[in-house]
């Protein structure tokens, strides 16, 4: 199992990620390749990269050349250009993942639908092959695990479409909700907004380096010069022995007895909408004897306030507890598999000797039932059988 660490001392950009992912051993080539699956005009843009050096560090720095003018894109037509493509299937997943973030966040600061988010910077040519290199950069490697440590706050002000902004601006403040910052930096602006979503919505662990064996270290250099550290993100690529995977989440309970039970359906779908990992009700008996629930969110810790908020707003919950924890975990991967029924998605699960089980998708096996005619149950069998095999 391949983990990537993610040593953000100055901080982390798009190109940077990118950049340190070709020093792993990503090819230009392969990243020219998968990118011309995106459809954009191969005229609009050109990407380079060569080795610089950062008060003494040699790393590499990655560079998309544009056309001068330059349209600036809502969240809905980068979705739909994404989903349009040829990419690879986990690309196309984890590229979708990092743009909602960053719809999430610049609707949530702008007081927008997330579907009428209109991209300035971040909708450009530039900003759209950094953030799906990326997607194609991780999934080349083989990454299934990403791992950050503390991210420098920055200080002073930014220029952007939107007027000058302090750092770190709105979108990128609103994405680091939930991750460990600290302020031992100089001024500048060491987080930009798709370094930003490129872990809000990728990353499983903060803090320390997982255990692992190193691989092979990458550094990405940024373009600016900054007086306190060199200017440069370092990746940790390496390789965990072990057959289970690791990773830190948050537990968050809160005990209800004095609501309509018809809210928590509703809201275990907004909460699952919103990130939670897992959400889970049990039944209590409550003090003056009354029937109650356990309400359980398994999140991530980006998540827990936001997670929190809509618990305590959507429900007659005054609070909620939570603690950390740490979940021992296989491999879980989402696949296509070719059946006689035709294609389906189905979870892969591995350990670290190999395929351990296949486990057909509810949705994917509904919408066969209903394509075909077929009983349900009668489905799943079909897709158990033939997947397995495959």
């Amino acid at each position: 199992m391949k983990v990537l660490y993610c040593d953000c001392g100055a901080g982390i950009a798009g190109d940077m990620t990118v950049a340190a992912l070709l020093e792993l051993g990503v090819p230009l080539e392969h990243l020219r390749r998968e990118l011309a699956n995106l459809p954009l005009p191969l005229s609009s843009y050109s990407i380079d990269a060569e080795r610089v050096t950062r008060q003494g560090m040699v790393a590499t720095h990655f560079q998309v050349r544009v056309e001068e003018h330059q349209p600036h894109r809502h969240y809905t037509d980068i979705s739909g250009m994404i989903e349009a493509s040829s990419l690879p299937a986990g690309v196309k997943e984890r590229a979708q993942r990092i743009f909602y973030r960053l719809a999430e966040a610049e609707a949530k600061v702008h007081c927008v639908e997330i579907g009428h988010v209109h991209f300035h910077e971040v909708g450009g040519v530039d900003s759209i092959v950094d953030i799906v290199g990326a997607a194609i950069g991780l999934d080349y490697l083989g990454v299934t695990e990403l791992h950050v440590a503390p991210l420098p706050l920055g200080s002073g002000w930014v220029e952007t479409a939107h007027g000058r902004l302090p750092v770190p601006a709105p979108a990128t403040a609103e994405l680091l909700r939930g991750m460990p910052v600290h302020g031992d930096t100089g001024p500048g602006e060491r987080v930009t907004p798709t370094g930003a979503a490129i872990l809000a919505a990728l990353a499983t662990g903060f803090g320390a380096p997982p255990a692992m064996r190193v691989l092979g270290v990458g550094c990405g250099a940024g373009s600016r010069e900054f007086a306190d550290v060199p200017n440069i993100l370092r990746l940790v690529l390496g390789e965990k022995d072990g057959t289970l995977h690791h990773d830190d989440v948050i537990v968050a309970e809160t005990h209800i007895d004095d609501m309509n039970p018809e809210i928590l359906g509703f809201l275990m779908e907004r909460l699952l909408e919103q990130g939670a990992l897992d959400v889970a009700f049990a039944p209590l008996q409550m003090k003056k004897n009354r029937p109650g629930i356990r309400l359980t969110i398994i999140s991530s810790p980006a998540h827990l306030d936001e997670l929190a908020h809509m618990v305590l707003t959507e429900t007659t919950a005054a609070g909620i507890r939570y603690y950390p924890a740490r979940r021992l975990k296989l491999e879980r991967v989402m696949e296509e598999r070719e059946t006689s029924l035709g294609q389906v998605r189905v979870k892969v699960f591995r350990d670290g000797a190999g395929l351990l089980r296949v486990a057909p998708e509810y949705e994917e096996c509904r919408r066969l039932a209903l394509e075909k005619g077929l009983p349900l149950l009668e489905v799943y069998r079909i897709v158990e059988r033939e997947t397995a095999a495959s």
